[in-house]
């Protein structure tokens, strides 16, 4: 074999060395989470089926992503953003507007399921060859903030524009750590900025607006989530014990026990050390995307999905929902995955070594 498919076999083992290294670091992250889930509920007598759930959700759909994208890296990410609309359009408990049994939460699982339905699009136009493809794949993510708007999701209309936005000066983009940690910070401000709001840590006027948009009820229930924390800051109260113990959700006629932030419930019900292993889940993702092989375009696309779901899911309930929690797992999967063309190519033994071709000297 001649130099070249020796530096082809040394470049795919050293790929295969940092899959290994990302994919144990998730196993660590996500069984941590599910640990400390079932400690903080034995101490409080919680109940951790809802986390568990969760933690099973993402690790089911990285592992699809994982599959689909090797077999398939167009047509998976393109059928998981079909389904996306489809799920959208078909369930209406997803849809935003007066619900009955649940009228809360879900607006932001709306917009959350059409920003991965976009992110997903978005991936596979780049991992399409054809420009028709391209360009086809790109209208269903802008289809998918039309509809959006039209069922009302304003979140999900402007997370979804912005996701394409981000996707197209991607392929601009020659440095995807630095990308990462720009998103990386993205979702930090927005979490920064729910629990300034919980602790009363913003000016008046701010408040006063946000609430607008918010609504007081929920900024009420942040702030019933942040009492919560500071009386147990290490093991929270127990995970699934929110709506017991919140004064606000208690008076509430229509109530799902949730403050609607997903930081703020990991707080109450977890603590710090809960907060810190749901950083450290997000962190792994960003890890894993930024050492995979997938080209940088579909990397930052994805890493832009994921942290607007992260701002949708601090100011909202959209983790509550099975569907997202799997969404964002293949996601996940698939742009992290590498795709078997590539890697035959890669293992192909070299057809023309050094010397060959070249006329003998006789």
């Amino acid at each position: 074999m001649g130099s070249r498919g020796l530096t082809s076999a040394s470049g795919l083992d050293a790929d295969g060395e940092r899959r290994i290294v990302s994919d144990a670091a998730g196993v660590v992250v996500l069984g941590a989470c599910a640990g400390w889930s079932l400690l903080t509920a034995a101490v409080h007598e919680g109940r951790p089926e809802g986390v568990l759930l969760a933690v099973l959700a993402v690790a089911a759909g990285y592992a699809a992503g994982r599959i689909g994208g090797a077999l398939l890296p167009v047509g998976t990410p393109c059928a998981g953003a079909l389904a996306g609309v489809a799920l959208t359009v078909a369930v209406p408990h997803l849809a935003p507007g007066p619900q009955i049994t649940a009228p809360l939460g879900h607006a932001g699982a709306t917009a959350a399921v059409l920003t991965l339905s976009a992110g997903a699009a978005c991936c596979a136009a780049w991992a399409a060859a054809a420009p028709a493809a391209r360009i086809a794949l790109r209208l269903l993510a802008a289809g998918t903030a039309v509809l959006a708007a039209v069922l009302g999701s304003t979140t999900g209309c402007v997370t979804c524009l912005a996701v394409l936005l981000c996707s197209l000066a991607a392929g601009r983009t020659r440095r995807r750590g630095a990308g990462l940690v720009l998103l990386a910070a993205v979702a930090a401000l927005v979490t920064c900025l729910a629990w300034a709001v919980a602790a009363r840590a913003v000016p008046g006027g701010l408040v006063a607006a946000l609430e607008g948009r918010l609504t007081p009820h929920r900024v009420r229930l942040w702030e019933d989530a942040w009492q919560l924390l500071r009386e147990d800051a290490v093991l929270g109260v127990g995970p699934g014990r929110f709506g017991e113990l919140s004064t606000t959700s208690a008076q509430s006629l229509l109530s799902d026990g949730k403050p609607h932030s997903a930081p703020l419930q990991q707080a109450a019900e977890q603590g710090l050390v809960g907060v810190a292993l749901m950083a450290a889940a997000f962190g792994w993702v960003l890890y894993a995307l930024w050492r995979g092989p997938r080209p940088t375009p579909v990397v930052l696309t994805a890493g832009a999905t994921l942290t607007a779901l992260a701002a949708i899911a601090a100011m909202g309930n959209a983790l509550s929902f099975t569907a997202v929690s799997v969404g964002a797992g293949l996601l996940a999967g698939t742009a992290t995955a590498r795709p078997w063309a590539d890697e035959q190519a890669t293992r192909a033994p070299d057809t023309h070594p050094r010397g060959a071709g070249r006329t003998p000297a006789w």
